[in-house]
């Protein structure tokens, strides 16, 4: 019998090693998610990992919009999933996002947090107006979701011209939380699942009512190059397990 020569064997290699790297890229995922998914994101990537072997996802966890002109301006991203609606609805005018890939899938409330050390604890949103509140932190309105649930919040209140001095701003809604956790200011708005992270260093102060439910949505990248990862993905988030993740650091079903 002929063996093969040393060319055909040097195909049938450099042929099993494409198969092999073709499959691993198959295998992997970027999902781009808001900064407040970032505690229970890691742990649903882990229970999907777990149930799809072989699987690896990278997250990429920042405020929705900065996280929106990422993709913009080309990032590789499978999956995006946003802190609010209007992100979502301009990734969508954009038409950067696989139709019929869209779907909400939490839900969250928007909360005012003092340090925990805070001698003095607001009722409600009037009570910001008060001299010991000089200090007020939120995510900036233009790029951070929860700056522009915010800022509604503060307008329907009729508080916006005696706040508008004492805003302090962050790049997501975790730099707000840090914020107040060190004591750098008087309060902060941020969710209630950011809140319940740092139980030790900050207190709820009352929640705040919105117009606009904190609704997350969760959608498949147009450009992404794992399509069946992507929607299997999406699927998890949703599923009974997914939900149960996302209940356990304090979000709601949608």
């Amino acid at each position: 019998m002929q063996r093969p020569s040393f060319f055909a064997r040097a195909l049938a290699s450099g042929l099993c090693a494409l198969a092999l790297s073709s499959t691993l890229h198959a295998q992997e995922l970027t999902v781009s998610a808001a900064a407040s998914l970032t505690n229970a994101f890691q742990a649903i990537g882990q229970a999907y990992e777990k149930a799809h072997p072989g699987s690896r996802i990278t997250f990429n966890f920042a405020a929705s919009g900065p996280l929106l002109a990422q993709i913009q301006q080309g990032a590789p991203v499978d999956v995006f999933a946003s802190a609010d609606q209007e992100t979502m609805n301009r990734a969508a005018t954009a038409r950067l996002l696989t139709d019929g890939t869209r779907a909400d899938f939490a839900q969250n409330t928007l909360v005012v947090v003092v340090p925990s050390s805070a001698t003095k604890t607001p009722q409600a949103l009037q009570g910001l107006a008060g001299a010991d509140f000089k200090r007020i932190a939120t995510g900036t309105p233009a790029t951070v979701p929860v700056g522009r649930y915010t800022m509604e919040a503060v307008q329907k209140a009729g508080l916006t011209d005696a706040l508008h001095p004492r805003w302090i701003f962050g790049e997501s809604v975790r730099q707000v939380l840090n914020y107040v956790a060190r004591g750098e200011v008087d309060a902060g708005f941020v969710y209630r699942t950011d809140a319940l992270i740092e139980r030790d260093k900050t207190r709820i102060a009352f929640t705040v009512p919105t117009d606009n439910p904190v609704r997350y949505p969760i959608a498949q990248v147009a450009s992404s190059k794992n399509a069946d990862g992507a929607r299997q993905f999406i699927t998890f988030v949703r599923s009974a397990q997914g939900q149960d993740i996302l209940g356990r650091y304090g979000f709601s079903k949608p």
